[in-house]
């Protein structure tokens, strides 16, 4: 039995064969990425609580209702929104599942189940995506909002109705999470004194939702490399990770030698790879430094950090001895050189 009988209009849709009942829902069938992102300013709220049921071995969403929601159609003044989930990082067409499509509505009430036959073991690996989207009968579906719940945290006893804020969609690109602190330490010499030289650290310490290749599970590492010097002494890795996308690594790179005014020339590619026995495959990367488009005066494809990755490392120069740390967005990069072997 289920957990939510309080309410007894509630209805059973897209179960555990990931064969959808909704035929009305048209569009975003490729994956979780298709349809039209960029059209709605999204805004407003969904209620839903989330169960185990031991006894039959699945994983319940009990999708409730949407509050204030974008207008999806801005030209016909209206909004006919269905609720779609994935348990990431699968994101194929079996892993998806839906509720009914409510017409010209921004308060959609749902009251329908949501259901994946799933060990508990595996959905604590997993992150539920629950996104909502007005439906396009002609055209693409447009994007409302997204909530994503990690699993690995989550309380399973709790199974009240919970009003979660939507979020905007992260950019195409998105390849997961990497979680970095920095350091500027100068050396000192024997009289305690500081030199014109010091140590950049870099601590990668975890990594989440890496993409999966193939569907398959993935063995990830880092690779850190100090441009422009390309060579085999600036490539630095931790240890490879066993089947998981979301690896903790704690490995601290060092990188020596370097003067304060090195930090503004100098640029720290950060790489995430799947290891495989002939060729490694790429995840997802970085790159730390000013993003000026420079290095020692001369125009360089590589100095292109993003404005997240500038301001961490601004923060390590201005902070000289301290640990600065953030999260940052993994994303597809043109790499200074063939780093796959």
């Amino acid at each position: 039995p289920s957990p939510y009988r309080r309410d007894s209009n509630f209805t059973m849709r897209s179960g555990t064969s990931g064969v959808t009942s909704v035929s009305s829902v048209t569009g975003s069938v490729m994956s979780i990425y298709s349809g039209d992102f960029g059209s709605v300013d999204v805004k407003g709220t969904i209620k839903f609580a989330i169960s185990y049921v031991p006894k039959l071995g699945e994983f319940h969403i009990f999708v409730v209702q949407c509050q204030d929601l974008a207008v999806g159609d801005t030209k016909k003044n209206r909004s006919d929104p269905y609720v779609k989930s994935y348990l990431l990082p699968d994101k194929s067409r079996m892993g998806k599942r839906k509720t009914s499509v409510k017409k010209k509505t921004i308060n959609p009430t749902y009251n329908e189940i949501l259901r994946y036959k799933v060990d508990m073991e595996t959905l604590r690996t997993q992150t539920l995506n629950v996104s909502v989207w007005h439906n396009d009968t002609f055209g693409r579906n447009s994007f409302l909002g997204e909530v994503d719940v990690d699993l690995s945290k989550w309380d399973f006893s709790n199974m009240k109705m919970n009003d979660f804020l939507l979020k905007p969609r992260q950019p195409l690109d998105y390849r997961g999470d990497i979680r970095l602190a920095l350091r500027y330490l100068p050396h000192v010499s024997h009289n305690k004194q500081p030199t014109e030289m010091g140590d950049v650290q870099i601590w990668v310490k975890d990594c989440k939702d890496l993409p999966m290749i193939r569907g398959a599970a993935i063995d990830p590492f880092v690779k850190c490399m100090m441009l422009p010097d390309t060579s085999k002494k600036s490539c630095q890795k931790t240890r490879v990770l066993k089947g998981t996308s979301n690896p903790e690594f704690n490995h601290t790179m060092v990188y020596t030698s370097l003067r304060p005014e090195d930090l503004g020339e100098v640029c720290v590619e950060i790489t995430v790879w799947d290891h495989e026995r002939l060729s490694n495959s790429f995840l997802g990367g970085l790159r730390l430094g000013l993003g000026k488009g420079t290095s020692y005066g001369t125009a360089v494809e590589w100095m292109d950090s993003k404005s997240d990755e500038a301001n961490l490392w601004e923060r390590m120069m201005n902070h000289h001895n301290e640990w600065v740390e953030d999260v940052l967005h993994l994303r597809m990069l043109l790499m200074a050189k063939s780093m796959s072997k």
